[in-house]
């Protein structure tokens, strides 16, 4: 893909915002904006917890590169605002971005759909009193996850071991959202599959597989230490990693994201069946982040990554020419 820096304007790269995730965008998005400066794009940070997303129409902004990560830039906020502004914007549109926020409503389409996602009890504020949160484990056996269901990057998640800690981990999720997911802990190996592109011509990248020190691939393993080991190639047998890409595609296409995504999974190591767990509208670009690393290993660089996911920007409903115009 031959794309030229000069024909995408004038470009807002979204970093900071306001959700629990900030400090993980701030880093996104530098990533972003040096790589985008590298290839001699016109671009610009634009934190939108100090600015109000009018100046980008007020100073010319031409598409918008969203590294905002968790509420009010990956749930369809944003995503409304620049629709409204006329301003073409990277990754999912309105409903996806909505949908794939609430890991509940995501589970619900998923199932709906045939695909495999862990089994799950939603917590309703009202019914997070003691004698149903004691229920959960009956349901779906121990030990479970417990997290709010929209937020990402582990905040707030607990694997819960015993009913002893069922209580407080619904404490800590309920702090981050007033609904809480419990869900069903799949033994096995984790990995994760990013997708560029949109409907027929989207593509599954290479899977990554995750290896966390004891299993805690946590907030603080995520981004701020290197204890995390990544595998890309995975080392799958190579049928297991095309079943893979194969769901994601479906699960990708399902929600209705477009642009660039990536789901993560768990693959059972009893029967090694995958199940998958969320997807990302907007993945991260961090030095730590593996979308990037996926598409190194096609020998897309990071730079072109960045270049080739902002050529995608569009709306969900491109501008029309009004009567009379």
């Amino acid at each position: 893909m031959n794309i030229q820096a000069s024909d995408l304007g004038k470009v807002a790269v979204l970093l900071g915002g306001t959700s629990a995730e900030r400090e993980v965008s701030l880093m996104s998005g530098q990533g972003v904006l040096q790589a985008l400066l590298s290839r001699g794009v016109d671009a610009h940070p634009f934190d939108p917890a100090g600015r109000d997303l009018s100046e980008l129409k007020q100073h010319g902004f031409q598409r918008c590169f969203i590294a905002l990560h968790g509420r009010h830039g990956e749930d369809g906020t944003v995503q409304g605002a620049l629709e409204l502004l006329g301003i073409p914007y990277t990754g999912s549109g309105v409903m996806a971005s909505s949908v794939a926020m609430d890991k509940v409503m995501t589970k619900r389409l998923w199932s709906a759909e045939g695909l495999p996602t862990p089994r799950y009890v939603w917590l309703s504020p009202e019914q997070q009193t003691r004698e149903l949160v004691r229920q959960v484990p009956d349901e779906l056996g121990l030990p479970l996850i417990i997290k709010p269901p929209r937020e990402g990057s582990s905040i707030g998640v607990t694997k819960v071991r015993g009913y002893s800690q069922m209580q407080d981990a619904v404490t800590l999720s309920a702090r981050y959202d007033p609904d809480v997911l419990c869900e069903e802990f799949i033994e096995g190996e984790e990995v994760t599959c990013p997708v560029l592109g949109t409907g027929a011509e989207a593509r599954a990248l290479p899977v990554i597989r995750i290896v966390a020190p004891e299993g805690a691939y946590d907030y603080q393993n995520k981004y701020f230490t290197d204890d995390v080991k990544y595998q890309c190639p995975s080392g799958l047998p190579p049928e297991e990693e095309a079943e893979i890409q194969r769901i994601v595609l479906a699960s990708y296409r399902a929600l209705g994201c477009r642009g660039w995504g990536r789901a993560d999974l768990m693959i059972r190591a009893s029967d090694r069946k995958p199940f998958l767990l969320e997807m990302n509208t907007s993945p991260g670009m961090t030095g730590h982040s593996l979308v990037p690393m996926s598409a190194r290993a096609t020998g897309l660089s990071y730079e072109d990554l960045c270049l080739q996911v902002l050529a995608s920007a569009t709306l969900d409903s491109p501008a029309k020419p009004q009567a009379g115009a």
